[in-house]
């Protein structure tokens, strides 16, 4: 553990980690202070630390998954959080020279990691989104949104939070009784749903997914309105070749992480297309604060396949070039970190549950992602961004005023 034990110490130094060899040695690192946690992992197995030097975010994932390492009481949480947060993106000081070489490295095979055809979207998100719909019962709100829920509070309830994201995306929208709106990566339905309820717009929803879109249809059905908000599984890129300049509007939350940066383009392309003249479109994904980067391997080969964070600055490179205007750019930067340890406290209260039907490996693998990903917006270079594009410079007022209206008026409903 020599390697480790030099690289730790360099970089524990609030919050106490202890680590116990197979033999029983201890090793600690950084010091009990309230506020941080205080955590024991053990080591199980002989190949676990080399496994962890030779890729760190992988190996400690598979480790973990494996019962080659475990963390007393479960928590995957604190373990992640003291390393992170120990060591956070915004950590000050000078701001070194860029690595051209790293850089090349990086970016080398990110184009073949995300290439997303039409074939491998659809088995992409099959991987991730088609493991059962009771699953993700187990620990999403009651209207199963799958996204950075809004917070008024921090203390504000998961379900409340998430009512407030509909209505700051609607308010976004500017929606008109009657307007057709399409609903790209359309999830279980609750958004589409809720748009034709509060604003009486027809919606298409569309989605990848097969478990998705049984449960959508089904919620429409139950609620008399699907004649009004229908849900198909369609690819975009299919749907901007039959609907040409149809929807006066376009939401899509959550989606664009799938796209990849080869479809780029194409995605902004087809937005464009779909919309009408005076269209608009609110974009609700995961960003980096920084420069572009590239899909850490856990991710990439256990939770999201061919996905990738996009930079602001690729994003919007991309949308201009099909002249999307982008009219109003938020970044919420700790509304998933609130979100996600809603989610992590969820999945854990279920473990029972959770063990019986799917096994203990995949139970850790889901608290170690959604730890790491806590982590990530907490003190790493993650946030959400929701983006407003239209295609007219006057498609909407000149203030924006009318968003916290629309807002205050839909939640006091």
């Amino acid at each position: 553990m020599s390697m480790l034990d030099r690289i730790l110490r360099g970089k524990i130094k609030q919050g106490s980690l202890t680590i116990l060899s197979q033999n029983g040695e201890a090793s600690h690192y950084g010091e009990r202070q309230s506020g941080w946690p205080d955590v024991t992992m053990r080591i199980q197995s002989s190949s676990a630390v080399s496994r962890i030097l030779l890729n760190p975010r992988l190996g400690m994932g598979e480790a973990y998954m494996n019962g080659d390492v475990s963390v007393d009481n479960d928590d995957i949480m604190g373990f992640v959080e003291i390393i992170r947060r120990n060591n956070p993106w915004e950590n000050g000081g000078e701001i070194g020279d860029p690595k051209p070489f790293r850089k090349w490295l990086r970016y080398l095979a990110r184009p073949l990691m995300q290439l997303n055809s039409l074939a491998s979207s659809r088995s992409n998100v099959a991987h991730h989104y088609d493991v059962s719909n009771d699953f993700y019962r187990l620990w999403l709100d009651e209207d199963m949104q799958y996204s950075c829920a809004y917070w008024s509070e921090a203390d504000d309830s998961l379900e409340s939070a998430q009512l407030t994201k509909k209505a700051h995306i609607a308010a976004k929208l500017a929606l008109q009784p009657g307007q057709k709106v399409l609903d790209i990566g359309c999830g279980w339905g609750g958004t589409a749903l809720y748009l034709n309820r509060v604003a009486g717009v027809e919606v298409l929803g569309i989605t990848l997914s097969e478990e998705q879109l049984k449960l959508a249809r089904e919620r429409a059905e139950a609620a008399g309105v699907s004649d009004k908000v229908r849900f198909e599984l369609l690819d975009y890129r299919v749907l901007a070749k039959r609907a040409p300049g149809y929807f006066d509007r376009i939401v899509s939350v959550g989606m664009f992480e799938h796209v990849g940066v080869p479809q780029f383009d194409t995605f902004f392309r087809a937005c464009a297309n779909l919309l009408k003249d005076d269209g608009v479109m609110l974009l609700h994904t995961i960003g980096r604060m920084g420069k572009p980067g590239a899909t850490d391997a856990f991710t990439r080969k256990y939770i999201f396949p061919g996905g990738y964070i996009p930079a602001l600055s690729e994003t919007l490179a991309a949308s201009e070039q099909v002249k999307l205007i982008h009219s109003d750019i938020e970044n919420l930067r700790l509304h998933y970190a609130l979100t996600l340890r809603e989610w992590y406290a969820r999945v854990c209260a279920h473990r029972e549950t959770i063990v019986a039907q799917y096994g203990e490996r995949f139970f850790r693998m889901w608290i170690f992602y959604l730890a790491g990903a806590t982590a990530a917006f907490e003190s790493g270079g993650m946030c959400n961004y929701q983006i407003q594009y239209v295609r007219n410079r006057r498609s909407l007022p000149i203030t924006r005023d009318y968003m916290a209206q629309a807002e205050r008026d839909l939640l006091a409903r």
